[in-house]
């Protein structure tokens, strides 16, 4: 069968019969690792966030949840029962890095308590595993960097998922190869219709730890939770971290005692003259990509010769990738009368037609010179429904279960995550700099991170509490 995908002699049916004939022809197949090659993990904060990724984290076979812990006996309960494997229960997350038996551990509690909990884990000798973003402070930048010099061996990866998907390392490889010309502006949203609701309580301080995200005490608010994702795929994108930023940001619309922004506008400059715009607000989720079928967040990477659409989904909508190619440039115009001189008419500059959108292609579907006939035909069936809008492109696997499954073997083969400490480290200069854009109103430089937080106390010097003094080191997990 040839390859063109517009072939009139193929039919939908032909295609669909194709299509599902992968399903029957290559059924997945479970591994099952044995005892001694898993990574023994321990996980710190099982609200909404731990027992997210415990249920990613039960369907891979080179982790073995031995230990859970957190500090609310129902969100303890929740972990251990999310997970099945029986595993040893904590409420001071310091007794389970006590123990022998555990290779790694994984951070999802709340942001104000990382770094703590990651300088404790690195220190009993643990692979760590941190949800974004990595730090709140900016002398636990500084603190973190030396900490990890120190423990060189132990990997330490940050919750960026972003790094871990198909589709976003395709569009890397597409810009890397000058497949978008050159990549000039990106625009990130993520609009919620409200968001993050106030779960009241009569003891304030009860109120605050259940809604840590809606105060700065303990959090770094939109730009922590929703942006730092983003920002991360920027830097990625145009290779470098930006200059300076400035931003807008207000307390506009909600009212029920949280102090943090709700609604943020961010703007990055890059060395290159690149440009990250953002958005972030509580009073609208419409999202323009896609034809409108997706809501709150996606990203446009804009280039001189094309533009790509993308989203990550979640676990209810695959991520989607659509690529397209910017219109030909318009025609030239011979005037009569000037020498033959071409000049291009005002009309035809703003008459190029709007391009179609390419879904990205999956390496699965492209067809190579070792495939079979019953590959070829799969991929070509694929190709028609994607070119046809019948069908689109999911990613293989959900980059969430990429990438735990990513930290577990790099706990054994010792190579750097994609989203090492470096890559949390000017994540999180990131966010603490564009609250610090919109706080003072003005534009932040990057280079200030290296000033700030040295004359203040370490941030690893502050007295230990007694074991069983509550600490909200589990509570609600951040989101990641």
């Amino acid at each position: 069968m040839p390859d063109d995908i517009d072939d009139p002699k193929v039919t939908r049916r032909d295609a669909l019969k194709l299509a599902g004939a992968a399903v029957i022809a290559a059924p997945a197949i479970q591994k099952v690792r044995a005892a001694n090659d898993q990574v023994s993990f321990g996980l710190i904060g099982t609200g909404s966030r731990g027992s997210y990724l415990l249920k990613h984290l039960k369907s891979l076979d080179n982790g073995h949840c031995t230990a859970v812990c957190d500090i609310s006996e129902t969100a303890l309960q929740h972990g251990y029962d999310t997970i099945g494997t029986n595993p040893a229960k904590f409420k001071d997350y310091r007794e389970l890095l006590s123990r022998k038996d555990l290779d790694a551990v994984i951070i999802a509690v709340p942001l104000f308590k990382h770094f703590e909990i990651t300088r404790d884990a690195l220190s009993a000798g643990k692979h760590t595993f941190c949800e974004k973003s990595l730090v709140f402070k900016p002398e636990e930048i500084h603190a973190l960097r030396a900490l990890a010099a120190e423990h060189a061996h132990q990997v330490l990866q940050v919750g960026l998922q972003r790094r871990y998907s198909v589709f976003y390392q395709t569009v890397k490889e597409m810009i890397d190869k000058g497949v978008l010309g050159n990549v000039t502006h990106m625009q990130a949203q993520w609009h919620r219709n409200p968001g993050w609701k106030m779960k009241p309580n009569p003891d304030l301080k009860q109120q605050m730890m259940a809604n840590w995200r809606l105060y700065r005490e303990y959090s770094g608010g939109m730009a922590a939770e929703l942006a730092s994702h983003q920002i991360d795929v920027a830097d990625w994108m145009f290779g470098s971290s930006p200059e300076y930023v400035i931003g807008v940001g207000g307390h506009d619309y909600i009212f029920d005692g949280r102090d943090i922004n709700d609604n943020i506008q961010l703007i990055f400059k890059y060395p290159k003259a690149q440009k990250l715009m953002c958005s972030y607000i509580s009073t609208n989720s419409h999202l323009a990509q896609f034809n409108s079928t997706r809501t709150e967040f996606g990203e446009i990477i804009m280039g001189t010769e094309g533009s790509v659409e993308i989203t990550i989904g979640d676990d209810s909508h695959p991520a989607l990738a659509v690529w397209f190619r910017e219109p030909a440039p318009p025609p030239e115009v011979t005037k009569a009368g000037a020498g033959e001189k071409k000049w291009q008419a005002g009309a035809t500059m703003v008459a190029a037609g709007a391009q179609k959108g390419f879904p990205i292609m999956m390496y699965r579907d492209e067809v190579g010179s070792g495939d079979s006939f019953l590959d070829r035909e799969m991929k070509f069936g694929r190709r028609w429904l994607y070119a046809k809008g019948i069908a689109t492109p999911e990613e293989p696997r959900n980059p969430v279960d990429i990438e735990l499954e990513s930290f577990f073997t790099n706990c054994r083969d010792g190579k750097r995550p994609k989203a090492d400490v470096e890559v949390g480290l000017a994540d999180s200069t990131s966010v603490i700099l564009s609250n610090l854009a919109m706080d003072e109103n003005r534009r932040v430089y990057f280079s200030e991170i290296e000033k700030m937080g040295r004359g203040e106390k370490p941030a690893d010097t502050k007295p230990k509490r007694a074991w069983n003094e509550p600490d909200f080191s589990g509570g609600t997990p951040s989101a990641g």
